[in-house]
């Protein structure tokens, strides 16, 4: 299960809450250019309309290969979640703050997943207080390791 992409700002943007699995529905020229390992998810987000779930500015890009049958890079793509999650999904984010965001792109058993998130954004403060922990449990790690 090796990840195809990771969105590492997400953990300094957002608070995540809550995280789900969910298939992508996906060309054929764009699961040929996951596996080639190209995809930024970094300012990807996921709405629910009309109960399903879309995702949005996830950048796949062209296939080289496949010339004039191509896909279009940032499209919306449809995620397939169980009517259960969506139905939960909904209810969060109607919750003022609160926003679904990919962590991660990968493979599974050759099906492309993705791994969304329920966040909540940090303002300024938050991400200086998380930074300042991180450094505190780097300096106790060096401590223990003398």
């Amino acid at each position: 299960m090796a990840d195809v992409a990771t969105n590492r700002q997400a953990r300094h943007r957002y608070a995540l809450l809550e995280k789900w699995e969910a298939g992508l529905v996906l060309t054929g020229t764009e699961v040929k250019s996951l596996r080639d390992g190209k995809a930024q998810i970094k300012d990807g987000y996921a709405t629910v309309r009309d109960g399903e779930v879309w995702l949005h500015n996830v950048h796949i890009p062209p296939y080289a290969p496949a010339s004039r049958d191509n896909h279009e890079p940032e499209r919306t793509r449809k995620l397939l979640m169980h009517r259960g999650e969506i139905e939960r999904l909904i209810g969060k984010t109607r919750e003022r703050g609160l926003t679904l965001v990919p962590t991660r792109l990968y493979f599974r058993d050759g099906k492309a997943k993705a791994e969304i998130a329920l966040a909540r954004g940090k303002d300024v403060g938050d991400k200086r207080q998380t930074i300042k922990e991180r450094e505190m449990r780097r300096e106790m790690e060096r401590a223990l390791r003398r």
